[in-house]
């Protein structure tokens, strides 16, 4: 019983065969999926609007977000900020995000980043709804905008990548820990200790798909069956059994992102 926590199952990646790929989550296991809803170039918030449309076909396995992605912070308009607040009061739509900073790539302006970010978690904050946060190389500004910004309603650190320490100051802000298959990558040993050392009522697992497929399917497409791996990862890291990283992680996944049970 697992839940992927973060997905993109709405790319072009998945025209040809997403009905063999939500098979194959199922026969893994997966219980649920998070469909993470994005600005897109060349469509703005009907990207986000994609993941939504797949989520209500099929609600006994998805659920989904909304959200602007820092790399795309500079092009979206005050149109899109409108229509990102009416897609996240949508019942079906769990939480607002992914949204963040990304310093490695700096796609946006820092500033505009920072300033897109800050609007998104008072967003989340008017709507009563958690977020889901994406940080790169960027922890120091994310953390200071979260303690200025955040909600009572927390939210998911996605595809934590960073440290312990960085770990630390985003647990004591009440959030929680998505940990991908980086997990699994030879190089990953500062992000293997994070996980050994967080609460584990404060973790989820995901995907990420298509990006970050764990190994030994590392150079292939990732898609949500394959989030197992990381959970196995994660239980060898804690020295714990696969079952209770799954009753943990989906439990985790299910209160903080309020997800049917």
């Amino acid at each position: 019983m697992l839940i992927d926590s973060h997905a993109h199952l709405d790319f072009e990646e998945y025209g040809t065969d997403l009905s063999a790929v939500i098979e194959r989550a199922r026969a893994a296991g997966l219980v649920r999926i998070v469909l993470i809803g994005q600005w897109r170039e060349g469509s703005s918030m009907d990207g986000a609007a994609a993941a939504i449309e797949l989520a209500k076909r099929e609600p006994q396995m998805f659920s989904a977000t909304a959200g602007i992605h820092p790399h795309d912070a500079a092009q979206a308009t005050a149109e899109d900020l409108v229509e990102l607040e009416r897609l996240c009061s949508d019942t079906g739509v769990v939480a607002v995000g992914e949204c963040g900073l990304d310093y490695h790539y700096d796609r946006s302006p820092r500033e505009v980043q920072r300033e897109r970010f800050a609007l998104q978690l008072r967003l989340a904050k008017k709507l009563g709804k958690p977020v889901v946060i994406h940080t790169r190389e960027a922890d120091l500004d994310t953390a200071e905008i979260l303690q200025a910004e955040l909600g009572p309603d927390g939210g998911v650190v996605h595809c934590f990548t960073s440290d312990w320490a960085a770990a630390q100051r985003y647990l004591s802000l009440g959030l929680h820990l998505s940990f991908s298959g980086v997990l699994t990558f030879k190089t990953a040993d500062a992000v293997r200790d994070a996980a050994a050392r967080a609460p584990l009522d404060r973790l989820l697992v995901e995907t990420d798909c298509p990006f970050l497929t764990p190994v030994p399917h590392r150079g292939k497409r990732n898609e949500p069956a394959f989030v197992k791996l990381t959970a196995a990862r994660l239980a060898e890291v804690r020295g714990i059994s696969l079952a209770e990283v799954e009753q943990a992680t989906t439990a985790n996944a299910r209160r903080v992102l309020r997800l049917p049970g």
